[in-house]
């Protein structure tokens, strides 16, 4: 009979403790007790993505914003002056100078090249829409903090184009998303 008691106290215990542990996945999923790192989507990839173009829009600001799977950069372009922007979004070995191709240091294991089919001036008005400087550090935006992003540089604009150069801490999966009035590029933290 000792025995027979021993063996379902075993049983008894290994299924309270079994149900614990499939519990408690399912509490911190829900976010009731505790907290864990939210769910991330990998399925971005890391080749290029491009969209074409050839109306005039034009660039009026550039901002960051770190998110629990990823860091943020939106290319503000004022709604209704295009309807689909063109853009290229790659990694790239160099960063070069819009129009120029002069060589633009970004530090960081990677760099994101990203092209907008938006200038940052506007001719028939003679007026800056976007006061950023070509080689200099985008204005108004602070990387202090960010998982992904360590750097970002503009790289002026020629011709309609405008782009930037983002350092990464490494090649990380991205992916586009265009708005009325925005794109906006995501960085995932990890693959």
């Amino acid at each position: 009979m000792r025995k027979a008691s021993r063996g379902a106290l075993f049983v008894a215990t290994a299924t309270v403790s079994l149900s614990l542990v499939v519990a408690a996945p399912t509490a911190f999923a829900e976010g009731s007790v505790g907290t864990t790192a939210a769910a991330c989507e990998t399925g971005w990839g890391s080749l290029p993505k491009t969209a074409n173009n050839s109306a005039p829009a034009f660039l009026t600001n550039i901002r960051t914003g770190g998110h629990d799977c990823y860091d943020r950069i939106v290319f503000d372009i004022p709604a209704g002056t295009t309807s689909r922007l063109g853009y290229t979004v790659q990694y790239v070995d160099a960063f070069e100078q819009e129009g120029s191709g002069d060589p633009i240091p970004v530090s960081g294991g990677a760099i994101l090249e990203v092209r907008v089919q938006a200038a940052s001036y506007d001719l028939d008005n003679d007026e800056v829409t976007y006061p950023g400087k070509a080689k200099q550090p985008l204005p108004g935006v602070d990387l202090t903090g960010y998982q992904t992003f360590r750097d970002a540089k503009f790289g002026g604009s020629f011709e309609g184009d405008s782009k930037v150069g983002l350092g990464m801490r490494a090649r990380l999966p991205f992916k586009v998303t265009q708005l009325s009035d925005k794109l906006v590029v995501d960085v995932a933290h990890s693959w």
